[in-house]
This record gives structure tokens, C-alpha cells and sequence, in this order.
């Protein structure tokens, strides 16, 4: 476990659900181990007592803040607080900020500039100014989503299938962006396009994994997780049908399997 990195886990109560704690554990443990694991808001206030089992079974500790003022978030006050100790204390070399509050944008800023790696995680209403002040943001959402096994349609008592309500009217692109924060499919197609056509070799191809950490450091929310029932990068790539992918029979050092892409000719799609 030697070389993997320290994280403080803060979880904003007020703005997270229990349902999502199994995700933040565990996207946090792909990515090191969680050294501090701390949850904020006025324990006292009956909106929170959803938290309590979770709480014991996953060794948070409820760190209590009383709403001095009426209308007014103290959680924030002192999560960032807390945040700063931690940072100046040097026990951990990351920081997991779950929350969909825009007031946490200026400390995932600090953060990253004392060199902690960030990494935020809310809905996907999440404000954009916060997403991108993080090294990488995990939308809770889409990811509870795509671990849920689909739903059958209701039937009649005849065993025919209900019809199906008529879709909505498909909302602007400025209205998604509004309620929801999650870079959209055509952007992140768009910018794979750039990528491969400014970092490929000589016959148009490069390497999936730096594909995936180029559109990591772009867009900090990206995830294949996002965009359907994806778990690997390779998958949501050939899903695009616009990108052909090639896996060499000699593997790269320490047997680790090289994956390429590179877009396919015209006559190919």
C-alpha cells in the first residue's frame, strides 16, 4: 500500500445524499485511501437523521454545525476550516470534496495551489466554476445511475406493454447547461477529434490511455461512466463508431495490453 495517496474525505450533508456514500468510498479508494473521512452539518435538525446508520457503518465522523443564523450555511464555514488544518497539518496529499455547493469553487482553487490533488464530487447541477476548479469531479448521479439494473416496462393485465408517454420537447443546449453541468456528448466527441488529430503518429494512430488523460485534464468531469453503461475507456471509444481501435499482440513493459485509436476512413463508417 506503500506510494498511494492520503485523502481527506469532506462530505457536505446538506447537499449530498446517503445513497451515494458507497460511491464516494469507493472512488476514493481507486484512487488512494482515505485517511480522514469528516461530514458536516446540524445534527440536531431532523433533515439529517437519514445519515445516522450510514454514518456508523462506514466510520464518518458527524462533525456538528449549528445554523447560526436563519437562512444562512455555517457547513461551509466550517468545512472549509477543517480543510485548511488538514492541508497545513501534511498527513494527506489529496483532497475529496462532496458537495453541489458553488461555495466550495475558492477552496478546491487553495487546495490545488498548496499542489493537493482535488477531486469533487456531486450532482450533476453542480455549478461549473466548481467542476473546474478540481483536478477531477465525479458526477454521483450518473454513476448511482449506471449501477442500477434497468427497470422493465410496466405490462396491461393483457401482457402487452403500456405505451410509452410522448418525449418531452429536447431542451436547448444553453437549458442543459443550466440544470445540468455534465460536459455533453458532442463536446467530448469534438475534442477527441483534436486530440487525435494534434498527438497521433505517422499512420493516425495513439494511444487510448493518453487520449483518456488529456480528456481528463480538460474536462475534470469527464467519465465514461457519464455517457451509458460504460466501465472502460476502450468500450465508450468504440461505441463512437468513428474510431478504430487496434490492440497489438506484444504487449507494452510489464505485460500491460496497449490499446490505439485512430479514426477510421470515411468508407469504414
Amino acid at each position: 500500500m506503500s506510494g498511494e495517496l492520503n485523502y481527506a474525505v469532506l462530505i457536505d450533508a446538506d447537499n449530498i445524499a446517503p445513497k451515494y456514500i458507497k460511491i464516494i468510498l469507493n472512488e476514493i479508494a481507486n484512487n488512494g485511501i482515505a485517511t480522514y473521512k469528516r461530514i458536516y452539518g446540524n445534527w440536531t435538525s431532523p433533515n439529517l437523521a437519514s445519515w445516522k446508520d450510514v454514518l456508523l457503518e462506514n466510520s464518518i465522523v458527524p462533525i456538528q454545525q449549528y445554523d447560526y443564523t436563519t437562512g444562512k450555511n455555517s457547513t461551509d464555514a466550517a468545512m472549509i476550516i477543517d480543510a485548511m488544518d488538514i492541508l497545513y497539518s501534511g498527513y494527506v496529499g489529496g483532497f475529496c470534496l462532496a458537495s453541489s455547493d458553488s461555495d466550495f469553487t475558492r477552496l478546491a482553487s487553495r487546495l490545488r495551489e498548496s499542489g493537493m490533488n482535488v477531486i469533487g464530487m456531486g450532482e450533476k447541477k453542480t455549478p461549473i466554476p466548481f467542476i473546474k476548479a478540481c483536478d477531477q469531479f465525479k458526477f454521483l448521479d450518473a454513476i448511482y445511475e449506471n449501477t442500477q439494473s434497468p427497470q422493465p416496462k410496466p405490462e396491461s393485465a393483457q401482457g402487452k406493454r403500456a405505451p410509452e408517454s410522448k418525449a418531452e420537447p429536447a431542451a436547448t443546449k444553453e437549458e442543459t447547461r443550466t440544470e445540468n453541468s455534465q460536459t455533453d456528448i458532442a463536446t467530448i466527441k469534438s475534442e477527441i477529434e483534436k486530440i487525435v488529430q494534434e498527438s497521433s503518429d505517422e499512420d493516425g494512430y495513439m494511444l487510448a490511455s493518453e487520449l483518456g488523460n488529456r480528456l481528463g485534464k480538460t474536462f475534470p468531469d469527464f467519465d465514461v461512466r457519464n455517457y451509458g453503461k460504460y466501465r472502460k475507456l476502450t468500450d465508450f471509444l468504440k461505441s463512437l463508431n468513428s474510431l478504430e481501435i487496434k490492440v497489438p499482440k506484444s504487449s507494452g513493459s510489464n505485460n500491460v495490453k496497449l490499446v490505439y485509436v485512430k479514426f477510421k476512413n470515411p468508407q469504414q463508417n
